[in-house]
């Protein structure tokens, strides 16, 4: 709820996770209040973004993008896991 870049791509999440469902599942984590999963994923900026396929990281970025590099990004990493 502080994190500036956080809170201005909240939209941007929300928008890209809408277009991309059911392909790909979204999902926001408040490193405040989980300090051990993202001790686990080894988050320590915000906002990360980690992609996961079958419980694996598969890639990760830090840093608020915009909804066109988020998109791209996602179905990207979509195209390498059903090749």
């Amino acid at each position: 709820p502080w994190c500036g870049p956080c809170r201005s791509m909240a939209p941007v999440f929300e928008r890209v996770a809408a277009e991309t469902e059911p392909a790909a599942r979204f999902a926001k984590l408040n490193t405040d209040e989980a300090q051990d999963i993202a001790a686990r994923y080894g988050i320590r900026s915000i906002p990360t973004l980690v992609l996961l396929s079958s419980g694996k990281e598969v890639d990760r970025r830090s840093g608020a993008i915009s909804s066109q590099h988020l998109l791209a990004w996602v179905d990207a990493a979509l195209a390498r896991e059903t090749t």
